[in-house]
């Protein structure tokens, strides 16, 4: 009998991918669709949940044509970008407003009022997180103070909102379930981290409905089933991406970190049972649910990574593709006193500036695009050791780091990561981790491995290590200028 395999449902931010994993990790192929980016106005972002579902639904039917039928689909696994908020009618089952992206900076005002009113230290003691417009919950009150469609669902009890991982489960479900898992779930500022509901001081904060909320629900088990592929097919696995990640990459054990480079970065290091309070502005969030228990994990969150190499080709077209990075960085010696500080949706962990604007500073007749581009990896050097600082000062340094996300593959990204940080950088040669997490995820909760560690031994394969090689005087001066630059933005 053919082994199974598993089906991930992988949403990113700028594309959606259907991927198939056997239970041994092997990958047996990938499909994936673009997803329109809408930027209305300044600071806003936002996708077209309808264009996410088709494009969802695409790529998993073409996974189950290339797997030979959806009767070789033991589970199916679900991660995605996290706190994206969908809304939608349950009666029509259409989307009610475009979603609203985590990068999304419409609400800084409004998150700028309740810091003023002293609300912060309390929301950051319940859910680990802070006030900022990167969450769902001021997407929700906006689209509800902000949106006729929305606000009518709400009086007619039709409302549905979700994250985009909610938004898949209930169209693939025809509606049948509507629900979160509670990774997803602790990144709205509506779940404490302890709390196995949404808190109800905390929907009384921001206004918004509990009855238009997902039931929030393991990571792994029975979430659900779906017969749109072809068959009866299970829902066994979800998480959000980064979370997802931080599985994939077998950070199972307190003290495990990795950093995820994709369109943002984000480091996670896992806390274990206890959850994480941090005094230098990470945040805490729940890592996976299982059976009901709770793992954390301490996590800082970056908001422009591989996201800045797309805007250097796109917008500034500096690139032909984004490969290309890599040549024109070690075409140079060195960034020729160019700094880039990417805060093209505000600054992220550990300063959380949302007014903050992105910069590119110490250009010079003599600066070329090849210098702007090793400008803009050496940012991403320079935005993690302004994370490693935070952690260590909470107690929770880096003894190694494991990384992932396709800005990864960028070898000499890697090596400047090790360089900066002065520590080994671990990368698998699997780097869909994000992937492979939801797969491991799912194969738990089919029964088809009893437990993550298991999963991890069975699924996790080969890696690259990098280790530091510059020298100390370099390094000093690379983050001077760094600093220097940052305190001007």
């Amino acid at each position: 009998m053919s082994q199974p395999l598993i089906l991930v449902l992988d949403e990113g931010t700028t594309s959606t991918r259907a991927m198939l994993f056997d239970a041994a990790g092997a990958l047996h192929g990938i499909a994936q669709e673009e997803l329109a980016q809408h930027y209305p106005q300044s600071g806003r972002v936002e996708h077209d949940a309808g264009e996410i579902w088709q494009q969802t639904l695409a790529c998993a039917r073409a996974m189950v044509t290339a797997a030979g039928g959806a009767d070789r689909i033991a589970a199916i696994g679900i991660t995605n970008q996290r706190e994206t908020v969908v809304a939608w009618d349950t009666a029509s089952g259409e989307p009610l407003h475009r979603a609203i992206v985590w990068q999304d900076r419409r609400t800084a005002n409004f998150c700028a009022e309740l810091k003023a009113a002293g609300h912060e230290e309390a929301v950051r003691a319940k859910t680990g997180l802070v006030l900022d417009p990167y969450f769902s919950a001021t997407k929700m009150r906006w689209l509800l103070d902000n949106s006729d469609a929305v606000r009518a669902a709400a009086t007619a009890g039709t409302l549905a909102f979700g994250t985009v991982e909610s938004w898949l489960v209930w169209k693939l479900t025809g509606g049948a379930r509507h629900v979160t898992d509670a990774s997803n779930a602790s990144r709205t500022l509506l779940l404490a981290l302890e709390g196995k509901d949404w808190d109800a001081d905390l929907l009384a904060l921001f206004g918004v409905p509990r009855a238009a909320l997902p039931a929030i629900v393991d990571c792994a088990g029975d979430l659900g089933t779906t017969t749109l592929l072809g068959a009866s097919i299970p829902i066994c696995g979800m998480a959000g991406d980064q979370q997802a990640a931080t599985i994939g990459q077998g950070c199972l054990a307190p003290g495990e970190t990795k950093a995820t480079y994709g369109t943002g970065a984000f480091v996670l290091a896992n806390t274990g049972t206890k959850p994480p309070r941090s005094d230098h502005r990470l945040l805490g969030t729940v890592l996976w649910q299982i059976a009901g228990e709770r793992t954390y994990a301490l996590e800082g969150s970056v908001f422009v990574a591989g996201s800045l190499i797309k805007y250097l080709r796109d917008t500034l077209g500096l690139l032909d593709d984004a490969a290309q990075s890599e040549a024109l960085a070690r075409s140079v010696a060195d960034s020729g006193g160019v700094v880039i500080v990417p805060a093209l949706a505000g600054l992220g962990a550990p300063h959380w500036r949302p007014q903050a604007r992105g910069m590119i500073a110490g250009l010079g007749f003599d600066s070329t695009r090849a210098h702007i581009a090793r400008a803009a990896l050496e940012a991403m050097a320079h935005q993690t050791h302004d994370l490693a600082l935070a952690f260590a000062a909470d107690d929770a340094g880096w003894a190694s780091l494991r990384i992932d996300g396709g800005m990864a593959a960028n070898d000499w990204m890697a090596q400047d990561v090790a360089d900066i940080l002065g520590i080994a950088v671990v990368r698998p040669v699997l780097v869909e981790t994000t992937a492979l997490g939801a797969a491991m995820l799912a194969a738990v909760g089919a029964g088809i491995h009893a437990t993550l560690a298991e999963a991890a031994t069975a699924m996790i394969g080969a890696t690259t290590c990098f280790t530091p090689a510059m020298d100390e005087p370099v390094r000093t001066e690379r983050l001077a200028r760094w600093q220097a630059a940052l305190a001007t933005v």
